[in-house]
């Protein structure tokens, strides 16, 4: 250790990713320390990214030549967050202009397939963030509701079932959907089986138990993917709130076939913390992946939140997930309208960039920089280490890059500034981090 490059994201003293560079020194403090351990290391980062709603692709159509180029840099580029993951709906979702489907009602046999629908608004989005990113772009696919002929209430949105009958022609409808992106030169690299398949929603839907998502794994997807030779995509499980995760991949994995085919896990964090699950399925099943895979500040319950809140909600969140073992983090919604959408139900949420109802501005809230904390530092291939810490006071989480280079993380949502040593191996340097404030440190 010869130098370190702090990065301070602090709203009361604005500053947003303000660099500092020190010179790394002996440290003998005892009491306020944050130990780092490089050669103790977890899971293995994939990346970070959002979400190409219908809703982002439909703003970011709006906007001028040169805001869209902004956008894209802000997400994609070397100077922003240089995200490499991308989420992206099978049919529609909430964040669509309205319900949708890639065939004709009724057509059972996807003799109408076409993916036309979605080069309009979300394909031009996304080939954009493509040319825009340093390396791959990492691509997750998941379905918020079946045609409505083919589930049990005959309706996309209010939760509903998917029908028996219906199991393998859905199957291939995820199919036929990698392969039209694959033509499109979009890879998609996995895919959840079901958003939320816990959740009735006013929305597009679909009720999953366990049972039927092993099943559906086992005897529909999985063989689907394998004769189509799309083995390598993999099907993650769950796409769902923490808080169940555990014993919904305890349940769905019971089956052997269904834990062959199933690579993943993706969770949610809407239902609070619940870190300890994370642990919990990395202990049990160590051979899955977990992602977090959506996540918003949500107006109808934090419309009154300050930014300060809503960006420690985030990183709060991204702590405790990548210490929990998460392996890639999938933002909701790129970008926003002012009201928060649209939503084709009213669901108006927070996003990291909105733009105004002219499209003539785009407007960084702080979570953004928070998150630059984690996506801008911690590069693909880096695997999470262990860390020491003296107080909970203090969040915190730490990397090695691939180059050896260290990144550390550290959070204070408190109202007191806090004192801290950073030490590894006898040496590093003494911060404060300022009430309210991340800092992340990298060094090699």
């Amino acid at each position: 250790m010869k130098k370190l490059k702090l990065i301070t994201t602090d709203l009361k003293n604005n500053k947003y990713w303000q660099q500092e560079e020190r010179e790394a020194s002996k440290v003998s403090d005892c009491m306020k320390v944050i130990n780092i351990y490089p050669e103790v290391s977890y899971q293995e980062i994939e990346g970070f990214g959002g979400a190409f709603t219908e809703a982002s692709a439909y703003n970011y159509s709006k906007l001028s030549e040169k805001l869209k180029e902004q956008l894209i840099e802000d997400y994609f580029g070397e100077t922003g967050l240089k995200y490499n993951m991308g989420r992206v709906h099978i049919n529609s979702c909430d964040f669509a202009l309205g319900n949708y489907t890639y065939i004709e009602e009724g057509d059972e046999a996807l003799r109408t397939f076409d993916i036309a629908h979605d080069k309009e608004l979300i394909l031009p989005m996304v080939k954009e963030a493509i040319k825009k990113a340093s390396g791959d772009i990492s691509f997750l696919a998941s379905p918020w509701s079946p045609p409505a002929f083919m589930k049990t209430n005959g309706d996309m949105n209010h939760g509903g079932k998917l029908k028996g009958e219906y199991y393998e022609a859905w199957a291939k409808y995820f199919v036929k959907f990698i392969k039209a992106y694959k033509e499109e030169g979009i890879e998609i690299s996995s895919v959840t089986v079901q958003n939320e398949p816990m959740a009735v929603q006013t929305w597009d839907s679909c009720i999953y138990t366990a049972e039927e998502e092993s099943l559906f794994v086992r005897d529909y997807l999985g063989p689907a993917l394998e004769a189509a030779g799309l083995e390598k995509v993999d099907i993650l499980i769950w796409d769902h709130n923490k808080e169940e995760a555990f014993n919904r991949v305890r349940d769905t994995l019971k089956d052997e076939k269904a834990k062959k085919y199933t690579k993943g896990v993706g969770v949610h964090w809407y239902t609070g913390d619940h870190f300890e699950a994370l642990e919990l399925i990395k202990k049990q099943y160590p051979e899955l992946k977990l992602y977090f895979t959506e996540g918003c500040v949500e107006y109808s319950r934090f419309s009154d939140s300050g930014e300060i809140k809503k960006a420690e909600m985030y990183a709060h969140d991204m702590i405790g997930n990548l210490n929990g073992g998460i392996s890639g983090f999938y933002d909701w919604n790129l970008l926003l309208d002012e009201q928060g959408g649209p939503n084709h139900v009213g669901n108006y949420c927070a996003a990291p960039i909105l733009c105004d109802s002219k499209y003539d501005a785009l407007d960084k809230k702080l979570s953004y920089y928070y998150i630059g904390h984690f996506s801008k530092y911690i590069k693909k291939g880096a695997k999470r280490i262990a860390l020491t810490r003296y107080t909970d006071k203090v969040q915190a989480v730490a990397f090695v890059n691939p180059d050896g280079e260290r990144v550390v993380i550290l959070l204070n949502k408190g109202e007191e500034a806090i004192p801290v040593t950073l030490r590894e191996e006898g040496k590093g340097t003494e911060l404060t981090l300022e009430s309210h404030s991340i800092v992340t440190i990298t060094y090699k």
